[in-house]
């Protein structure tokens, strides 16, 4: 079978086992589980096969005209290259280890056979993207993911949440892919073609007449999709869904398309040396400011979707300093960590009963009861703070040397400033980020409290894929070696420098963040926490100057809040409360856009209720007046009609003769 059939195989498994699944869900209920994992489970081998194939050098390429259109032909194209390849391995193996661990996590719900078959089907649309040669054909592939995250965020439909983070997510990302479809109109109308190595030709030949345009218009839709500043604000919210399926969106589908859309076109994006300006001042935004939100929230699962969003702001970094190989290269090791993260932080939900971090730091054991999850995370944490030798560590510092040549006039396509900008909010960066994974770890794992309640034992599919999820987070890295090849033959090994400086600042973030952690925990050891028991060596309730020193809020006499002892309190100080909040974009948004569109609602309803329909309402009211009018001339008495008839007769002659008299 050849390779180009391979290829075309890998999305098309998934889509029937998805289409499949839903026609036998409700009928076949024992069809279910097979057909969301064989379909996924193919499609990744053969993904691997594909990539065994190609091989890191020349790209595939296959193409048939879908239909003739009259003037930009719209073709089934087939582009698969080292980035490519890499990426459609990295998708299978995130979704067959999420479809494995849906069966242990949601072997209860009643909604399980449309779950699995929409998974599928997501799965399918990013593979379509992945290996998709033509942007409309790719095109269908971005927004079938949006409408299966509108329904898998939404599968807990029941809750408020879960109904406002779907539409939400809906809407966000609809916004950005506006402005995208024009850009991708605009970029066909100038290049002639939607194939994207036309596109990149004609980039070449210096036929793109509106670049910055264009650019920019389809940053829009890469900010919605990949949740970059200042269109970030649903991905937080969208962890109202399934634990599950926030792996699949943070680790291989959705957010990491529109980073992937990027690298398959930066010519495109580096034609304009302002759009690469736009795109290196939007990531340092994203990085800097999701790290300190991070750094703030009380979910475990926002905790871990915040870092997603500045993970993300990463790989644009990489991007805006023009270097493609580094943003993949973080693509896919932030894939396997993060897809572990939340898959470990399922199963520390499902042992606590709840995923706050606050009361989970007042649990004593759960890194006894779940040993799984607790020595996996702490891998993937360490990879996510880039520590050595984890994959995190060789991807991240890929990005921080890139953004060191571009600072140093080294940089082919962006200017030193963005070289400059990148390079030192990434640094800030790396502090937050290891800040916030060292809290993240003592608030799980080091609590001081009562002893973790027992719910059971975790089914064995849910701990399995974490160790096979562990094994890339470890090892990916050391591998960069073997596949610079695959990444336009760019070296993505570190440099002194910035190996170093990265790792020491995350050092550093780290141990302040632990020293933070020792002293607010023994100020809450002081503190009576309700009907949790205090720490057995307690000493009398901390004062209240201790408290507001230690930012600890302060009610009545004593010391209480949801967290005393959360090290981020300490380390944010005044700032806490507003990174808590997202820094109130939300609010900011709902001000300038949610009210004033609500309240321009308001007014039309208003109009059509008073103005319109009193006009209708008129018209049909002077109708009836008419029709009772004509009604009571209609007696019934043939005397009446025939006088009337009489009287009008005299009435005509009468104006007759006048009428004759006139003449």
């Amino acid at each position: 079978m050849t390779t180009t059939t391979l290829a075309v195989l890998v999305p098309l498994l998934p889509f029937l086992g998805a289409a499949a699944g839903l026609l036998l869900g409700r009928t076949a209920p024992g069809f279910v589980r097979p057909l969301a994992l064989l379909p996924t489970l193919g499609a990744s081998v053969l993904a691997v096969v594909v990539a065994v194939r190609q091989g890191g050098g020349k790209a595939i390429d296959a193409a048939t005209q879908l239909t003739p259109t009259g003037s930009v032909p719209i073709d089934l194209a087939l582009h698969v290259d080292g980035f490519a390849a890499l990426t459609a391995v990295l998708v299978g193996l995130v979704a067959s280890c999420v479809q494995i661990y849906s069966t242990g996590y949601l072997r209860d719900d009643p909604r399980y056979p449309s779950y699995a078959a929409l998974v599928s089907l997501f799965t399918s649309a990013m593979l379509l993207v992945v290996y998709s040669g033509d942007l409309m054909v790719l095109l269908v592939g971005w927004e079938i993911m949006g409408i299966c995250s509108y329904f898998l965020v939404g599968h807990y439909w029941e809750t408020p949440e879960a109904r406002a983070a779907s539409l939400k997510a809906f809407l966000v990302t609809k916004l950005g892919d506006v402005p995208f479809l024009i850009g991708l109109f605009a970029l066909a109308a100038d290049a002639g073609t939607f194939r994207i190595t036309g596109i990149l030709g004609a980039v070449a030949a210096g036929g793109i007449d509106h670049p910055t345009l264009v650019a920019l218009l389809l940053l829009a839709g890469v900010a919605g999709k990949s949740a970059q500043f200042p269109l970030h604000t649903w991905l937080p919210d969208a962890m109202a869904g399934p634990t599950p399926v926030s792996a699949l969106i943070h680790a291989a589908t959705m957010v990491a398309a529109g980073i992937y859309f990027v690298a398959r076109l930066l010519p495109v994006f580096a034609a304009s040396a302002a759009a690469m300006t736009v795109l290196a001042v939007m990531a340092a935004i994203t990085m800097v400011g999701s790290a300190l939100a991070a750094l703030a929230q009380d979910d475990i699962k926002r905790v871990l979707a915040y870092s997603t969003i500045g993970q993300l702001g990463y790989m644009s970094g990489a991007l805006a300093v023009g270097d493609r190989g580094a943003a993949v290269f973080h693509l896919l090791s932030h894939g396997a960590f993060k897809a572990l993260l939340f898959l470990a932080a399922g199963v520390i939900i499902h042992a606590a009963g709840t995923n706050s971090l606050a009361a989970m730091s007042r649990m004593r054991g759960l890194a006894k009861r779940i040993p799984d999850a607790y020595w996996t995370m702490t891998v993937a944490l360490l990879a996510l703070a880039a520590i050595p030798p984890f994959a995190g560590f060789f991807s991240k510092e890929a990005v921080l040397v890139a953004a060191e040549h571009t600072a140093l006039g080294d940089g082919e396509v962006s200017p030193a400033g963005a070289g400059w900008l990148v390079l030192v909010s990434g640094l800030l960066t790396a502090l937050l980020t290891a800040a916030y994974a060292m809290r993240l770890w003592l608030l799980a794992f080091r609590g001081r409290g009562v002893e973790a309640p027992d719910h059971g034992k975790e089914p064995v599919a849910m701990n399995a894929v974490l160790w096979v999820l562990a094994l890339p987070s470890l090892a990916f890295g050391v591998t960069v070696g073997q596949l610079e090849g695959w990444f336009d033959g760019r070296s993505l090994t570190p440099t002194v420098t910035t190996a170093v400086l990265g790792t020491g600042i995350a050092l550093v973030g780290g141990l302040v963040t632990y020293g933070a952690w020792r002293h607010t925990t023994a100020l809450a050891a002081r503190v009576p926490i309700g009907a949790v028991a205090a720490h057995p060596e307690a000493e009398p309730a901390v004062s209240e100057a201790e408290a507001i020193a230690a930012h600890i809020p302060v009610y009545g006499d004593i010391a209480a809040a949801p967290d005393p002892a959360d090290p981020g309190r300490l380390l944010l100080g005044p700032l806490h409360r507003h990174a808590a909040a997202g820094f109130h974009l939300d609010a900011l948004y709902s001000a300038l856009f949610v009210r004033p569109v609500a309240a321009a609602a308001s007014l039309v309803r208003f109009l059509d209720r008073e103005v319109v329909d009193t006009y209708v309402r008129g018209a049909g009211t002077g109708t009836n007046l008419l029709g009772r009018a004509v009604r009571l001339a209609q007696t019934g008495n043939v005397q009446t009609y025939l006088s009337a008839l009489l009287a009008g007769s005299v009435v005509l002659a009468i104006a007759a003769v006048l009428v004759a008299a006139g003449a």
